[in-house]
């Protein structure tokens, strides 16, 4: 019942921090819904909770690139359709300026330390439960 309020009324309501739910693994995100949020990301972030990552949401589905520039952390990826299904997954290296695609159209973008998806057995096709409803346009 709580994911459905999440999804029914984080649109309306912005949050800072989410707790997203990968079966029966919690991953604790910052929400980046605003282009200026979502622009700067984890740039600088130097260090991570071992259960601490970003969210970023959109308005609509897109393919979507991301990159490390200016971030110092290993990281690992996840690109998600509307429905908050994982389409992609990646690993990320730091200060990379390789663009890292999503393949697919995607929503919403999660990130969380390298090797948190792998060793929590979170994989392509599994969905996300706690999504926020879509970014503002």
């Amino acid at each position: 019942m709580t994911a459905l309020f999440l999804i029914g009324c984080a649109g309306a309501h912005p949050v800072d921090r989410l707790d997203l739910h990968f079966g029966p693994h919690v991953l604790r995100v910052r929400v980046a819904d605003a282009p200026k949020e979502r622009a700067a990301g984890l740039m600088g972030v130097t260090n991570l909770a071992p259960d601490e990552g970003m969210l970023f949401a959109y308005p609509e589905a897109s393919p979507r690139f991301f990159w490390m520039k200016d971030t110092p952390t290993a990281l690992s990826i996840a690109y998600c359709d509307d429905k908050g299904v994982i389409v992609t997954m990646a690993d990320m290296e730091p200060l990379d300026t390789t663009l890292t695609p999503s393949h697919k159209p995607a929503m919403y973008v999660v990130e969380a330390k390298k090797g948190w998806f792998v060793e929590h057995g979170v994989a392509v096709g599994d969905l996300i439960v706690g999504l926020p409803g879509p970014a503002p346009k």
